[in-house]
């Protein structure tokens, strides 16, 4: 048997990492600017984080949702604290697309409605009617391009009161910042304008904060820049560092049921003191304001260039689009000077770096961008 090919590979095989740093099999070392897509969120391998779940795994690692499980109640707790939504409920799942899947979902229970709200260059995930609220065609298959979505453009909320009026919209789906689309910003106006249209017309505000959540940005959630409390939030990526995790957050007037919502893994004890130790680090160790001082510095500091179109984004979330192809850029980057980068589309560098990224591994990144830039 041999592995279906759906991914394309760097040569590059890591087998150790501490950090914002990575090591590979011939003992070359990286550091990563990318996080895994984002998923390192308190840096690689923290013994803190190790030691939450060795402990967990010595006690008990796994049993269902049929019966009572402490940590998911404290959890609840300690993150409705951190983020400022204790009165909202937690559901727990696995990952971000599985945590986009159940919002929609509830938000068609809640208001018996079909359709969906989603905008031009998002991503939300590959399950069916996470990727049916995706943009881009590539991805969707026949069966999945049933459900009724429909897309509009981010910041027109004319575009979006224009389907709203309809009367048949469930809910309007929208990224924090959107990731895979470009590290496109929402702004503030168009947030508050889409807040007030989902109250108006009844249909459900969905925030994917799968990426740009977690205090990457500079706040917990990206959608807090903006001042607004959607009705649904959905989480993954960050939450558990690496540790299949995900959740959504949601308003007090939904009300639960039994049988609505389902998983076997969501919320699983190991899990559970993963995302703890998560928000143990994060607060103890200031990574929200590190996040954003750090992304922001990175951010003022990459040069003008007449390769570079434009630098957008918060915090740690960061996207240096160029007016050219940047697969050489990357591969010089990674085997050139061994920094990690994502990408988003052909002409964008993606940085979702550890929320722990230093000013000196930040310098590092910098002093090879601007090198490559100059040359």
């Amino acid at each position: 048997m041999h592995l279906f090919d759906v991914y394309s590979l760097f040569d590059v095989t890591p087998v150790r990492a501490q950090g914002c740093r990575v090591w590979d099999d011939k003992g070359t070392e990286y550091l990563d600017l990318y996080g895994g897509h984002a998923v390192i969120s308190i840096g690689h391998s923290h013994p803190r984080y190790i030691a939450a779940l060795t402990e967990q795994l010595g006690r008990i690692g796994f049993y269902s949702n049929s019966v009572v499980n402490p940590l998911q109640t404290t959890l609840a707790q300690r993150l409705g604290k951190a983020c400022g939504y204790e009165d909202y409920s937690l559901f727990l799942d696995n990952s971000g697309a599985e945590s986009n899947e159940n919002a929609l979902k509830l938000a068609s229970f809640h208001t018996g409605k079909d359709r969906i709200i989603a905008f031009r260059r998002s991503f939300h995930g590959r399950t069916s009617g996470a990727v049916a609220a995706t943009d881009n065609p590539a991805i969707v298959s026949p069966f999945n391009a049933n459900h009724k979505v429909t897309f509009c453009d981010l910041n027109d909320a004319g575009g979006v009161e224009a389907e709203l009026k309809k009367g048949d919209v469930a809910g309007v789906i929208v990224e924090g910042i959107q990731g895979c689309g470009g590290i496109h910003v929402p702004t503030t106006d168009f947030m508050q304008a889409l807040a007030d249209l989902c109250r108006c017309y009844g249909a459900v505000l969905i925030l994917d904060e799968v990426q740009s959540g977690y205090g990457r940005t500079g706040r917990f959630f990206a959608h807090q820049w903006t001042g607004i409390r959607p009705d649904i939030i959905t989480m993954g990526k960050g939450i558990a560092n690496g540790f299949p995790c995900g959740g959504i957050l949601i308003a007090p007037q939904f009300q639960a049921r039994k049988g609505m919502l389902g998983t076997t893994f969501g919320g699983n004890y190991l899990a559970m003191a993963a995302a703890l130790a998560v928000l143990d680090i994060i607060e103890d160790e200031g990574l929200i304001n590190n996040a954003y001082h750090v992304g922001e510095y990175i951010k003022s500091r990459i040069p003008a260039s007449p390769r570079i179109r434009e630098v957008r984004g918060r915090g740690l979330m960061l996207g240096i689009e160029m007016n050219e192809d940047v697969a050489p850029l990357r591969r010089q980057l990674l085997f050139g000077d061994h920094i990690f980068t994502g990408v988003a589309g052909k002409n964008m560098i993606r940085l979702l770096a550890p929320l722990c990224l230093s000013f000196d591994e930040a310098d590092r990144f910098l002093q090879a961008f601007n090198t490559i830039i100059n040359s």
